[in-house]
């Protein structure tokens, strides 16, 4: 069966997928300074086990869909789709160690340019002016609050090995909700949000362990804590399974771009937990990034409107 091409009342999708990417964003934001909180651990298996941890929170959600035992056909997609997920926390956990959140929260501002591009080759985004320009507008605002940062801590934006890894990792970040929306389109990936959540965190879980296993000693597991498992615990209910159910549940109506421009918050809730920790560091610096993200996230949701 080919691909559809995305139905005009399917663009932008309902004010509740929204809102859930609005709940996404601050999940997402909280979980970027827990990532730096573990010990340097195996990231294949740290990612593996992640998932393994998600995949137990979904299943009491996803057992009970009649459509739960995938099809033959889809089982290529949701490793797809898995590896694209295994691929960006693999990367982060590595690039944690190796630069500056600064850096990656730079970095992280290409997904949704990138999704919108990858869409577009896959024809699960229209080729027209209004969202390339929240996204670019969005874009701008999450770049300059990444340079407030640097300014008022004194960081300095780089790119060397830790960055470009990231930097893959966020190639496949955005590769993520365009391959689910194409399976979507093209009727090889189940309606329930949580059994394609499950299915890509269980297949792309397995694929990354197993790698990890032959790469990676289990030794290195002798140096995690109590606070190391509780953190990820934390990161595989709230930043992985969660997070993702809301991404798949908003991917049935939105497309790729508007899905993941919900990304541009994620520096502006980190700005808000640095505020909550240090409010000393509130400046001026940091409005002229904050109104652009959020006139961004407005505008997205005026065309969600504009467009059903």
């Amino acid at each position: 069966m080919s691909a559809k091409q995305p139905d005009v009342n399917t663009l932008t999708g309902g004010m509740s997928e929204h809102a859930g990417m609005l709940v996404w964003a601050l999940l997402v934001g909280l979980s970027f300074p827990v990532v730096g909180w573990l010990g340097e651990l195996p990231p294949l298996l740290l990612t593996a086990l992640r998932f393994a941890i998600a995949c137990a929170g979904l299943w009491w959600l996803a057992q009970r869909s009649a459509e739960f035992w995938p099809a033959w056909r889809a089982l290529p997609l949701y490793a797809l789709m898995g590896l694209c997920l295994a691929g960006f926390f693999s990367a982060m956990f590595w690039a944690a160690h190796h630069t500056t959140a600064l850096s990656m929260a730079t970095l992280y501002v290409t997904v949704p340019l990138l999704a919108f591009g990858l869409g577009l080759l896959l024809r699960v985004e229209r080729l027209a002016w209004r969202l390339p320009a929240i996204l670019l507008l969005g874009a701008c605002g999450a770049l300059l609050l990444a340079l407030a940062e640097a300014f008022l801590q004194g960081g300095a934006l780089q790119f060397g090995r830790g960055e470009a890894v990231f930097f893959l990792g966020c190639i496949a970040s955005a590769l993520y909700p365009v391959i689910s929306k194409w399976g979507l389109a093209s009727g090889r990936l189940a309606d329930s949000a949580a059994v394609r959540t499950f299915w890509s965190l269980a297949l792309g879980g397995i694929l990354i362990g197993a790698l990890g296993l032959a790469v990676e000693p289990l030794s290195d597991f002798a140096t995690m804590t109590a606070r190391d498992a509780l953190l990820l615990v934390y990161l595989g209910l709230c930043s992985s399974a969660l997070t993702f159910w809301l991404m798949q549940h908003a991917t049935a109506t939105l497309t790729p771009g508007a899905v993941t421009a919900y990304g541009y918050l994620v520096p502006f809730v980190s700005m808000l937990v640095l505020f909550a920790r240090e409010p000393g560091q509130i400046s001026w610096v940091w409005l002229p990034g904050s109104a652009l993200v959020i006139t961004a996230i407005v505008l997205l949701l005026i065309n969600g409107r504009a467009t059903r």
